[in-house]
């Protein structure tokens, strides 16, 4: 029998060594000091065994955008359980925990990214974003189908982003769910760190900003490059990569100048963005689609509704619905049961019905719809979702609807 218990700082050592175990890592000093510092800054729990620390799970302090709102979110993360105690119960009280202490602080919501996809459905966690992959040829100039904004570009020194970026960034955030908050912390060890922690061979950031220099900046993008590897005896040549790590844009014109000049960098012929929107801009206005390409799709955010009341009558709502809702929750019986959701542009109501489910869904499912990023009529032809009531999947996706796809690409 396992005790799940707070992990004190003294202990943060001990849970990094069963981190790095887990996902069989082995990192620089500098990675440690650094992974060291993100967990003192974090809620920690661990399932000690007597004296072995046998699991252990960390948890950001985050807010996350949602429609019209912005709630608290704890993000979690270093989840992982020894290999000496797999399948005896580690991972499901932590979990418990966990939620137990969201619900008690009051936030509505939790979140991870899944190193394994098939592990956190069980415990409530359904995939509320997605991300693609784009790939730019970029061996030839970008050819778009809008003329980009003419307003000059200029570097930013990585020591000044923050202050230039981050309220660009924050502004942003608040019209695109899924995005949590970023503190100064993760802004310089995760976005700006000097030597990218999975790629040694990439520059340290570039960031330019488009717009007057005595003005707000319209945009920006933070990016990474390696050099041509100059191919030779025997290899093929690879060219010079451009990462592009993160673009912000105010406006379609914006974005159109700043990929045109990502794409147009010295000695490089290849730009690659990972963790974009399944909606950027960018694969409509490309003249291209052959040079311009989405080479992957994948689930990113995953989310759990930990208090579904709170969640459901905290965001906003595009159109009218009346709905009753046969919610399951095997984990927090307090979301479990029969709820009347009526919502609309003025607010939303979410309370206990005697009547007969319009729909009856997991909690999982109802946490991946959450955001609008997933539609509920696609969980009904999926079978995953009940539609009792004709209609009332498409009633609820009206209501669900956002003008742009959830979507994040901070990672944690």
């Amino acid at each position: 029998m396992v005790d799940i218990r707070e992990v004190p700082e003294s202990d943060i050592d001990r849970a990094l060594e069963l981190a790095y175990l887990v996902f069989h890592d082995r990192p620089e000093k500098e990675v440690r000091e650094k992974h060291h510092a993100l967990l003192a800054s974090c809620d920690r729990i661990g399932a000690y065994d007597g004296t072995v620390l046998a699991g252990f799970m960390a948890a950001h302090d985050f807010r996350l955008s949602v429609p019209g709102a912005d709630l608290p979110c704890p993000g979690l993360t270093f989840v992982g359980v020894a290999p000496t105690h797999r399948r005896r119960g580690v991972l499901t009280g932590l979990m418990d925990e966990m939620l137990r202490r969201t619900a008690d602080a009051g936030s509505p919501l939790a979140a991870l990214w899944a190193s394994e996809a098939a592990i956190y459905g069980r415990f409530g966690y359904g995939s509320a974003t997605t991300g693609v992959t784009i790939e730019i040829d970029s061996t030839r100039p970008l050819a778009l189908r809008i003329d980009p904004d003419p307003r000059p570009l200029r570097l930013v020194d990585p020591e000044e982003a923050v202050a230039v970026i981050g309220p660009f960034h924050e502004a942003a955030r608040a019209g695109r769910a899924g995005r949590p908050t970023r503190s100064e912390q993760r802004w310089a060890e995760e976005w700006l760190a000097e030597q990218d922690e999975e790629d040694e061979e990439l520059s340290p950031p570039r960031i330019i900003v488009l717009g007057e220099a005595d003005r707000p900046i319209a945009g920006y993008v933070l990016y990474r490059t390696k050099p041509d590897d100059g191919g030779g005896a025997g290899r093929t040549r690879v060219p010079g990569l451009v990462r592009v790590d993160e673009l912000e844009a105010d406006t379609p014109a914006v974005a159109a100048a700043l990929w045109e000049c990502v794409a147009s960098l010295d000695l490089t012929g290849r730009v690659r963005a990972w963790g974009r929107p399944v909606d950027d801009p960018l694969l409509h206005f490309a003249a291209d689609r052959d040079q311009v390409r989405v080479t992957a799709q994948f689930p990113a955010l995953w989310l759990r509704l930990v208090d579904v009341h709170a969640a459901l009558t905290r965001r906003s709502w595009a159109a009218p619905v009346e709905v009753v809702l046969e919610v399951h929750d095997v984990r927090m019986p307090a979301n479990a049961g029969r709820f009347r959701l009526e919502a609309g542009p003025g607010g939303a109501t979410y309370e206990h019905a005697d009547s007969a489910a319009d729909l009856a869904l997991d909690v999982r499912e109802l946490a991946a719809c959450y955001l609008g990023g997933t539609r509920v009529g696609e969980l009904v032809a999926a079978g995953l979702v009940r539609e009792h009531t004709p209609g009332a999947a498409a009633a609820l996706d009206a209501a669900l609807r956002t003008a742009v796809l959830p979507h994040t690409s901070d990672e944690f």
